[in-house]
């Protein structure tokens, strides 16, 4: 395994270093992937506590035959220049992703009709966008994704965690009013009002409504392009009774679209310990990794072989 530095962004306003995860003896030109973080700031490991999902696939692919590239997200070096502004997911996450992309596609070591994009959490919700943006991969690898949008996974999440005790049910139930009266009409409220309002830290109410125009399964519908959909059974965070079976219902018709749910597995796609919301810092300080069962899967679907 081969690992070069560099710097998706180079010369623009937000530089971000990364890492290009290479086989080691592979021949070219090799199939890659482009790793799309979650939900805010995070290093190009994806690090949560004890868990680095994006540095396991890195390694776990090129074992298998797969580059990768994957950088620092926008928000985690540059968050404070980027508060000043109004953003949205294409400042926060979309540009860059189609930069790694056009980096990819100029490496002559790299296949630029094999080139996927695996996004993972809000990243899954991003893919389908990106790739209908200007990113024109070959296909896309959606690890923990929803079709929902993202105001209905927040509040949702609201009512998973008001299952403590009183005293705690009842700020949580009180913070749910509270955004759901802020999400109240969100799609008719004008761009510039939206804008204007916050909803929490320095998002706007304009973030959702951008970003909630269409959803990862509205994108989808409207796409030829391969894709592997993929849900922990232990998942917290993104649902396998709710999402992964919306996704199946609303795709069901949809060509080349295949569905992988491991029941032991979390967000993370490590072995899930907790299964439940209020423990997620508990579940996520136990150091463990990716295993091969995700990793075989995804490569055989970059290296278009039937999945066992």
């Amino acid at each position: 395994m081969i690992c070069e530095k560099i710097v998706v962004g180079e010369g623009t306003e937000y530089p971000l270093n990364g890492l290009l995860t290479l086989p080691d003896g592979a021949a070219s030109p090799l199939p890659a992937v482009v790793m799309v973080h979650g939900s805010g700031p995070s290093n190009m490991d994806e690090k949560v506590m004890k868990l680095t999902p994006f540095k396991d696939l890195a390694e776990g692919l090129a074992k298998r035959g797969v580059a990768s590239v994957r950088y620092d997200k926008r928000t985690f070096v540059h968050g404070r220049k980027m508060a000043k502004t109004c953003p949205t997911v294409k400042e926060e996450t979309i540009d860059d992703a189609l930069l790694a992309v056009a980096l990819l596609k100029k490496d002559p070591r790299i296949d630029p009709e094999r080139i996927y994009i695996l996004g993972h959490s809000m990243g899954a919700m991003l893919a389908p966008r990106i790739d209908a943006e200007g990113g024109d991969v070959k296909g896309l690898i959606l690890m923990a994704g929803t079709p929902c949008r993202l105001e209905e996974v927040v509040l949702r999440q609201l009512k998973q965690s008001s299952g403590g005790n009183p005293i705690l049910k009842r700020i949580i139930g009180l913070e749910y009013r509270i955004f759901a009266k802020k999400f109240d009409g969100l799609y008719q409220m004008p761009d510039e009002e939206a804008k204007k309002k916050k909803f929490a830290g320095n998002l706007s109410l304009y973030y959702f409504k951008e970003m909630g125009q269409k959803t990862a399964a509205d994108y989808l519908l409207e796409s030829r392009k391969p894709t592997l959909i993929l849900q922990g059974g232990k998942d917290f965070q993104v649902l396998a009774e709710d999402d992964f079976r919306r996704f199946r219902e609303l795709l069901a018709g949809r060509e080349n679209t295949i569905f992988r749910l491991y029941p032991d597995l979390n967000h993370i796609f490590v072995k899930g310990i907790y299964d439940d919301i209020l423990k997620a810092s508990k579940e996520y300080k136990v150091e463990r990794h990716i295993g091969d069962e995700v990793m075989d899967d995804i490569a055989a679907f970059i290296q278009e072989r039937d999945l066992p």
